[in-house]
């Protein structure tokens, strides 16, 4: 048994009203993109006031990211460059440090630090902070007000990653639809159209976004999305390497579409037609997959804690919510559009439905997890909160399902004999009384007499406006007979209603999951405001270094006395260390080898070798000594006073 189109109606314009105006309201509320790196540390500290000028400043990050020759820049109170423009790696295991060498001799008053970079998952990220030599002055330099990635451009880039989402899923989950639930769909003008028009909405969005991508990152101007420089230097990047991978899978994909309208549709014969759909379904999954590992390799899942494992969950996360989304999307369009829907297809479709929503709770469960990793961060980070709306809508998408599924049982239900006979009866006096009154209404209209059937169309050729008369009442009557038939089977009107509905959560659904992977995840968020929290505030003026005395006993000959350690400025960032052996006398004691270690044990840090070099007698010294983050410091001397004898002495001293 089939269903009918109905036509479209006042409740659909209302729901799709409803889905704007919620859609509007979600991205109104959006701050611009966040950083998914975050700022954790500096040196010197933002309003810091410093004795001498630092050889360099120094950005601590939470996680990889992407430098530049400008992408830090130290202006002085008149705005000139302060810096000599050489970014310096700092980077040692976890810690990623980037610094820039300052200019001698500068003079005493503010400075300004402003940096813009892109973090490991494709998002630009910037900021500034100020630092002052001597004293704090005034300062001349304006610091912009649009951060990185804001802006019309922002804007414009936003938009596209939301209907690339949206093209995807329509692309991969209408194809699925089809092979997995209604084969005969492949023939089906609207189901096609649906298809290709996800195919093309995903194309247009991705050059959309590789056009934008250099002023996305960059300048923000949208003049600059015509820059052929700037071009070529972002299909060198990560995120330029995925997005022309998409397009040549996207190349791939059409050749999939191509096939399945074309000659899958026309196949006959039902071995090859299934020989044709198992290799259409085992090549679009390889397409479908290399699609959605474009995202998992560029965002994301690519950086973090377990991207090994975090990626592949992310292709599966995709996947299923484009065969969920994408697949209701198809079948509410072959519920309007199309001239019958198969009982079968909407089962499948449902079972489809079913093991997706249960392949998208475990892995947004781990993606949870991943993402916010505290109690705290999820409902006191902007990233926590916007999960917590994303997982309502979700019981809301899966009630509305519930709904759906009840229909599509009604609908394979068989119903008694007694309720078939009775609805027969009840339709066939309907169509006895609508067609007297069609025939008394034409009577009416005409001369009142019944003519000959070669008259009223000789009429209706010599008489235009007769004519299209006529063609009015045919269409009035064939409205009438969709609509009886619509009315005749509530089971199918129900479906159709819940799965309007559930597509319009749905769109709802995808914005805020849009707008979360344009947000700063909630453990990153967490760790950089305990790491601004540690970073800020004014440092003393002068800088106090760290001096402390270690007394040593290797055990042999000459084998005691006092080590002197000197760290100076005694802060995070590069130090300078100063090591004096000497005898319990205070005479300077020349000893073979003297090194140092660092831990910070409470973040699990270290611990960090030092090599010091001997400088004369009883003298041993150490430039560039980096302290990565504040905290309780263990200092480790190890000693040794002959081939057999040394000995290890620690102090903790702590580093602010």
């Amino acid at each position: 048994m089939t269903t009918t189109a109905p036509r479209l109606g006042t409740a659909l314009a209302r729901l799709l009203i409803l889905a704007a105006a919620l859609l509007g309201t979600l991205l109104a509320g959006a701050a611009p993109a966040s950083a998914h790196a975050a700022l954790t540390g500096s040196d010197p500290k933002d309003g810091a006031v410093v004795a001498a000028a630092p050889k360099e400043v120094n950005l601590t990050f939470s996680e990889q990211v992407a430098m530049s020759t400008d992408s830090i820049r130290v202006l002085d109170p008149a705005g000139r460059r302060a810096d000599t423009g050489e970014i310096l790696n700092l980077c040692s295991g976890s810690i990623v440090r980037y610094g820039v060498a300052l200019r001698a001799g500068l003079p005493d008053g503010t400075y300004t630090v402003a940096w813009q970079t892109v973090s490991a998952d494709s998002h630009p990220i910037s900021g500034a902070f100020t630092f002052s030599i001597g004293a704090p002055s005034t300062t001349s330099v304006a610091l912009p007000d649009r951060a990185a990635g804001g802006g019309l451009v922002g804007t414009l880039y936003g938009i596209a990653r939301y209907v690339s989402y949206a093209g995807f899923a329509v692309l991969v989950g209408g194809g699925a639809f089809v092979l997995a639930c209604w084969p005969r769909g492949a023939s089906v003008r609207p189901v096609q159209q649906t298809v290709v028009r996800g195919w093309l909405t995903l194309t247009g969005a991705t050059l959309v976004m590789l056009l934008l991508r250099n002023p996305y990152t960059g300048s923000g101007e949208l003049s600059d999305a015509f820059d052929l420089a700037g071009l070529k230097s972002v299909l060198e990047t990560k995120t330029g390497a995925a997005l022309t991978s998409r397009l040549l899978l996207l190349g791939a994909a059409a050749l999939f579409v191509a096939v399945l309208f074309g000659a899958y549709a026309r196949r006959t014969d039902p071995k090859e037609k299934k020989d044709l759909a198992f290799g259409l379904g085992l090549g679009g999954t390889v397409v479908a997959a290399g699609i959605a590992g474009t995202w998992a390799l560029a965002e994301h899942a690519s950086t973090g804690i377990q991207p090994g494992i975090a990626m592949p969950v992310d292709i599966l996360h995709l996947l299923a919510v484009a065969a969920w989304l994408g697949g209701l999307t198809v079948l509410l369009v072959s519920l309007y559009k199309a001239p019958s829907v198969d009982r079968s297809a909407i089962e499948r479709f449902s079972k489809v439905a079913f093991g997706s929503v249960a392949v998208l709770a475990a892995t947004g469960l781990y993606q949870s997890w991943r993402q916010v990793g505290s109690w705290s961060a999820l409902t006191g980070t902007r990233y926590g909160q916007l999960l917590l709306v994303k997982i309502g809508l979700m019981c809301v998408l899966i009630g509305i399902a519930w709904i759906s599924r009840r229909w599509t049982q009604r609908l394979a239900d068989p119903k008694p004999a007694e309720e078939t006979e009775e609805t027969a009866q009840a339709a066939q006096a309907e169509e006895t009384d609508q067609t007297e009154a069609e025939e008394a209404e034409e009577a009416d209209e005409t001369t009142g007499a019944t003519a000959p059937a070669e008259s009223a169309e000789s009429a209706s050729t010599s008489d235009p406006e007769r004519a299209a008369q006529l063609a009015r009442q045919r269409a009035a009557v064939a409205t009438a007979r969709r609509k009886r038939e619509r009315d005749a089977d509530p089971e199918r009107a129900g479906l159709r209603r819940s799965v309007l509905t559930e597509a319009a959560v749905a769109v709802v659904l995808l914005a805020v999951t849009t707008v979360l992977t344009s947000t700063e995840p909630g453990r990153t968020e967490e760790e950089a405001g305990r790491g601004g929290t540690a970073a800020s505030g004014p440092a003393a003026v002068p800088d106090r270094p760290v001096d402390i005395r270690l007394p040593f006993d290797t055990g042999g000959v000459d084998g005691k006395g006092i080590v002197r350690l000197s760290l100076d400025p005694g802060r995070t960032g590069a130090n300078a260390l100063h090591l004096f052996v000497e005898r319990p006398n205070g005479k300077p004691l020349d000893v073979p080898e003297i090194k140092v270690a660092l831990t910070l044990e409470a973040k699990d840090v270290g611990p960090l070798p030092v090599a010091p070099d001997r400088i004369q007698t009883g003298h041993w010294s150490a430039s560039g000594v980096q302290i990565p983050m504040p905290g309780e410091w263990r200092i480790q001397v190890t000693v040794r006073t002959s081939e057999i004898d040394q000995t290890t002495i620690e102090k903790n001293v702590k580093i602010g």
